[in-house]
């Protein structure tokens, strides 16, 4: 008896349920859903190994900071020596005093204007500044004094025009605040710079200001002292 061919049916090429043609990917699928293939899982990971390893990081940054704080130690402790020394032993926070001669001797060869030297002022009067200058619309001359109680003075003689040389010397805020009779001329209080006072004498062809950081007694003083 013969046997008859039927053809190819729907069902060929469909994978055996025996597994011949390969595993069936249904088979990876579990009640919770796909499972992770072999060795793509996260590691597990250890709480106390965690906790060491901010403990060392803790531990480095300490370190480092400690380091930085001793490095600077080292270098500023040997500078704040040398800076103490220069303070105590050479003077270094004294002002360094100056000749007034040179300047007073330019001033008085320009013959500019009626040139008034300081006298007996006292050792604890310090000139730390002297300079004369001419320029276009007159000639100043400026002596800096440090006085008894260590404020800062100015001595200044100018042929320049009053009205030019107050506000360049005392601000354009400077205002007189009445008359004081020293040494038998009329000086003239006037405001000045924030914490300054100026005594002003006003001359035909010279003006006169005693300026600084001062009690009004140290600039009597000094401008009683040019006689």
């Amino acid at each position: 008896m013969s046997t008859q061919s039927t053809g190819p049916t729907p069902y060929d090429g469909l994978p055996d349920e025996s597994g011949a043609n390969g595993p069936d990917p249904r088979a990876a699928v579990g009640p919770d859903g796909p499972a992770d293939p072999p060795g793509t899982g996260a590691p597990a990971v250890d709480p106390e190994d965690a906790r060491q390893q901010v403990v060392q990081v803790a531990i480095r940054s300490q370190r480092t900071t400690r380091d930085m704080v001793v490095s600077l130690l080292v270098l500023l402790v040997p500078i704040a020596l040398l800076v103490g020394f220069g303070r105590v032993f050479l003077g270094a926070d004294t002002p360094t005093e100056v000749d007034a001669a040179p300047a007073l001797q330019r001033a008085r060869a320009a013959n500019a204007f009626p040139v008034s030297e300081p006298t007996g002022l006292g050792d604890g009067w310090r000139t730390v500044r002297a300079d004369f200058r001419q320029g276009d619309t007159g000639a100043t001359l400026r002596i800096g004094y440090l006085g008894p109680d260590g404020g800062g003075l100015q001595l200044v003689q100018s042929s320049v025009a009053a009205e030019e040389l107050l506000p360049a010397e005392l601000t354009a805020a400077g205002q007189p605040q009445g008359t004081v009779e020293i040494g038998g001329r009329a000086w003239q209080r006037y405001t000045a710079r924030p914490g300054e006072r100026a005594l002003v004498l006003l001359e035909p062809g010279r003006t006169v200001i005693v300026v600084g950081q001062t009690p009004e007694e140290e600039l009597r003083r000094l401008a009683a002292s040019l006689g």
